[in-house]
């Protein structure tokens, strides 16, 4: 055979072969691209109202969100999502729990509840190290899992403390307690499930321990949010981003906020301010240009939005956006957080992914935030034994099935306890014994006390009356900041027991418990919330 052909064939046979192959890894990453489960993305933001959601208001746009509103058209709205607890700690334990907050077994909560006498459940249910959590499990089916962002859940002890709430954030000392402490949450974070965490604030700005710190800085917890996504995408695991925002919980004044210092941050000031979101200068100038008000409400939101815009614009760089499915949550309605009333319990959620889901535009299905965990496991094909769990997966009514009638949603903080079903939602306030009769003289030092802290840190008084009574959450005269928008102000605030219908009442202004006409309506819902109270820890006397 003439060798110059027989080169010409092998080299033919060769390059045919190198095609084949090609051709075949090409076919197996495009088939691993299709059977890789889902990137899941779950942005938690702090205290929205509704006029925040502009597709609640229909023909009244009122902020600028284009990522939020493109999410809400292309994926499904929640209408009937509720939160278990209207307050940041324990909303985000029920999400990444997928657990009532009354089953918390940190030392703070054992210890409030102890001497309380009943189940207090507040800003002190923590998630530990030894729990099984969301992230846990999705790191155990081959999850890779990230949290950047505000933290307020996870157990982080014997942080450093300071001496002087203004001091010197750039003083060496301080700069070192800022950033130990940091990296002290960091890895608590890590150790419930999380293999990536930073940029985190362990608390709400004005509770770093440094007012010159006490600021917001958006731009820095989603440079750590696109880092995860630069590692997640690297690893070619499917990857959980818990995402969690400061805004548009207070400070809201722009100084302190969206026209901050950039290089401020939890831990203290950076080298460098980062460059992943739109400039913060053109923040009003598109606000006015869209025909909106400018104000600092609508200039947090807009950054806010930015946040969500550059995630989605960097999963769609990395070629992951079609394989990722993003939930958008409001951790508790500000129309009255600290209180289990409509307004701080049913916050409409949003769940996206490229296509949309078969139940369309909007779902009525009523789910909680229990059911998070389950449903996001379902997605992920991990499977999971049901009873770790409070809640249910609402995967199935995405997907187009009906609910069927009839779900009973729980709901508990503080003092109170409550249940909605078909309409009818029945709320129960109880105080301890001990609480009523409580003597001035306590009640005073208790609220010199409170105030004193708050004075420190410069934050708003509620009241300085000792003798103005407890909020449904907070046995202090007058209740605390957090529940002040809400404190004292519905009708039947201070009764016992409450009953509302409320498809014809949402506002919850006639409390029908002590009619005639519903004693057995109020009997009925009594004992559901008494089957709720009956399978939970601690106790909670009807």
């Amino acid at each position: 055979m003439n060798p110059s052909l027989f080169a010409k064939s092998s080299h033919l046979a060769i390059a045919t072969m190198m095609l084949v192959i090609g051709a075949s890894t090409a076919a197996a990453k495009s088939t691993q691209a299709v059977s890789k489960a889902p990137n899941i993305v779950f942005f938690i933001v702090d205290d929205m109202f509704p006029h925040h959601f502009n597709f609640l208001n229909p023909g009244k746009k009122r902020v600028l969100t284009p990522n939020i509103d493109r999410i809400a058209r292309e994926g499904t709205v929640m209408l009937n999502q509720y939160t278990v607890s209207p307050l940041c700690t324990p909303s985000r334990y029920s999400c990444l729990m997928g657990r009532y907050p009354s089953r918390a077994t940190n030392p703070w909560f054992l210890q409030t509840t102890q001497k309380n006498v009943q189940s207090y459940v507040e800003f002190n249910t923590h998630i530990e190290k030894d729990n099984q959590t969301l992230p846990r499990m999705l790191q155990a089916g081959g999850y890779i899992t990230g949290m950047a962002g505000k933290n307020h859940v996870i157990e982080a002890k014997t942080l450093k403390k300071f001496e002087n709430f203004d001091d010197d954030a750039k003083s060496p000392e301080n700069q070192s307690k800022l950033k130990a402490n940091h990296d002290h949450v960091c890895q608590a974070i890590r150790e419930v499930g999380f293999d990536f965490a930073d940029s985190v604030y362990h608390n709400n700005p004005d509770f770093l321990g440094l007012h010159e710190v006490a600021v917001h800085n958006t731009d820095w917890i989603t440079e750590a949010g696109i880092h995860f996504i630069d590692k997640g995408h690297r690893s070619e695991k499917p990857m959980f981003l818990y995402f969690a925002t400061t805004l548009p919980h207070g400070p809201s004044e722009g100084h302190r906020a969206w026209d901050a210092n950039p290089l401020i941050s939890a831990v203290g000031y950076l080298d460098e301010a980062p460059n992943v979101q739109p400039a913060r200068h053109t923040i009003p100038e598109r606000i006015a240009a869209a025909g909106i008000t400018v104000n600092d409400d609508t200039c947090n939101l807009l950054w806010l939005d930015d946040s969500l815009g550059a995630l989605i614009d960097k999963l769609e760089d990395c070629g992951e956006l079609d394989n990722t499915i993003i939930y958008f949550f409001n951790d508790q309605w500000m129309e009255a957080k600290g209180t289990v009333y409509q307004g701080g319990v049913h916050t409409p959620s949003i769940v996206w992914k490229k296509g949309g889901f078969s139940a369309g535009a909007t779902s009525t299905a009523m789910v909680s935030s229990v059911d998070f965990a389950p449903t996001i496991l379902d997605m992920a094909h991990i499977p999971y034994d049901s009873n770790t769990f409070d809640g249910e997966s609402f995967l199935p009514y995405l997907d187009g099935q009906e609910q069927a009638p009839g779900r009973v949603l729980y709901f508990e903080l503080g003092y109170a306890r409550g249940v909605l079903k078909d309409n009818w939602k029945f709320m129960s306030i109880r105080y301890p014994h001990g609480l009523a009769e409580m003597s001035l003289e306590e009640r005073t030092r208790l609220l010199n006390e409170w105030n004193a802290e708050r004075h420190r840190k410069h934050l708003k008084i509620v009241t300085e009356d000792p003798t103005a009574p407890f909020s449904h959450l907070t046995a202090i005269p007058g209740g605390g900041h957090a529940e002040s928008i809400s404190t004292g102000k519905y009708p039947g605030y201070a009764d016992p027991d409450q009953l509302y219908n409320i498809a014809k009442d949402p506002g919850e202004l006639n409390n029908l418990a002590n009619n005639p006409e519903f004693q057995q309506k109020t009997e009925e819902m009594k004992q559901e919330l008494q089957t709720y109270l009956d399978t939970l820890p601690g106790t909670f006397e009807l």
